[in-house]
């Protein structure tokens, strides 16, 4: 049933028997061992920190949360070239008959790879940090690349793709506007589109990204170890098309099965094409058209990867929509710790998880969902801040101008 508040609404997976099936399939341990072999391989390559915030947990009643910050990986600000490098990697090992082979790093980048594969074109649509992604694997790899960006994508992630060699072409509309048309002109141009959504015909180098994903929970997992933890009681991940929840809430169900953490997903209320898509109630995915308004421009998509969604119709038990201002707070959050916590640096939407956390757990008629997800002091919560600051001007905004301000009715008081 759907919950439809001003500031947060949710509606509960009803899914009394999920299918695990896709994800073990996808998603095991052998596949993260052999995603994070290769990555361990990049030059400059480092696990990123998994940070404790004690204070924080302490004031709103939790047992823990922990933010795994990718805004420092291989100084890209982003998760994203973890999937996108992945898939590079895979579809190299594909075009030269290797599948069932390793190639390392080095190989890869040798001259005598390079002239068996000729000069490749790899293309991408994004709104920003997975073409920034695929932009950097090009280069490294000594190819071209091809990036489509919407018309909304602002200069500071135009400039940071170009930054790595990538031709940029603006296109008039979304983001689901850019994936459609990259996909008809590398058809024309002969070049290798490296999506993270997938659509009819396409899905094995969506798969890839996803899978490549898989590096940071293995690295999470390891992390926890250290600290004593078996793994986290619960789990919010935000969502654009879907890969990345699909890729963490997949992992965290191939290695647990039914003792999987509570998996929620968090979407902007703009954006919100796998919470409309759980609503309809027909285990389909479904799109939101429009131009899909949001500060959160990482999750500003329209169209579910249909890959994803069939897992997470399966394993998610909760989806949320959010407004700009909670994603605004969650970053203030961040940048503003309690005395004795990191501070973090998180973009738009990277910080959206803890803005919604923080709201369920303080706001006022949202206390059947805190029955649902029982979140108390045994709970130890697990966030990705999936981004840095990739836009500067607008993160001033928000954290210097107070831009996006919370209303006085939902402010916290603790």
């Amino acid at each position: 049933m759907e919950n439809v508040r001003p500031d947060l609404n949710w509606v509960i997976n009803q899914r009394s028997n999920p299918d695990l099936s896709l994800c073990k399939e996808l998603f095991s341990p052998e596949t993260a061992r052999l995603a994070r072999r290769f990555h361990r391989q990049i030059p400059g390559f480092q696990m990123s920190p998994l940070l404790a915030l004690p204070n924080l947990a302490q004031m709103f009643g939790v047992g823990g949360i922990w933010v795994k910050d990718e805004a420092v990986r291989l100084q890209l600000n982003s998760f994203k070239v973890l999937g996108g490098s992945y898939a590079v990697y895979k579809y190299i090992k594909s075009r030269l008959n290797l599948e069932n082979e390793e190639i390392s790093y080095a190989e890869m980048t040798s001259p005598e790879i390079r002239q068996k594969l000729g000069r490749i074109t790899f293309a991408t649509a994004t709104d920003g940090n997975h073409g920034r992604g695929i932009a950097w694997a090009a280069q490294k790899l000594g190819h071209d690349c091809v990036v489509y960006v919407h018309a909304e994508t602002s200069k500071p992630r135009i400039d940071a793709i170009r930054s790595y060699g990538a031709t940029v072409k603006i296109i008039e509309g979304n983001y689901d506007n850019a994936v459609r048309q990259i996909s008809i002109d590398a058809d024309k141009n002969g070049w290798v589109v490296i999506s993270d959504t997938s659509w009819e015909g396409y899905t094995q180098i969506p798969v890839w990204i996803m899978q490549g994903y898989t590096s940071m929970m293995s690295e999470i997992q390891e992390q926890f170890a250290g600290q004593g933890i078996t793994r986290p009681t619960h789990i919010f991940v935000q969502a654009g098309v879907g890969a990345l929840a699909a890729s963490v809430i997949g992992y965290y169900h191939a290695l647990f099965g039914s003792d999987a953490p509570k998996c929620i997903v968090v979407e902007p209320d703009k954006a919100d094409c796998l919470y409309r898509s759980i609503l309809a109630g027909d285990g389909e995915p479904h799109t939101v058209s429009g131009n899909l308004d949001t500060i959160m421009a990482g999750l500003a998509c329209g169209e579910p990867s249909p890959v994803a969604w069939k897992i997470l119709k399966e394993t998610a038990c909760c989806f949320i929509t959010c407004p700009d201002y909670i994603a605004a707070k969650g970053m203030r959050i961040y940048a503003t710790p309690l005395h004795g916590d990191p501070f973090v640096v998180s973009g738009e939407s990277g910080a959206v998880t803890l803005g919604a956390l923080i709201q369920t757990l303080r706001e006022n008629g949202l206390e059947e969902l805190r029955d649902f997800l029982k979140l108390n002091q045994d709970s130890q919560i697990l966030f990705i801040n999936t981004e840095g600051n990739t836009d500067p001007l607008h993160f001033r905004r928000i954290i210097w101008e107070g831009s996006n301000p919370v209303p006085k009715e939902y402010w916290t008081d603790s």
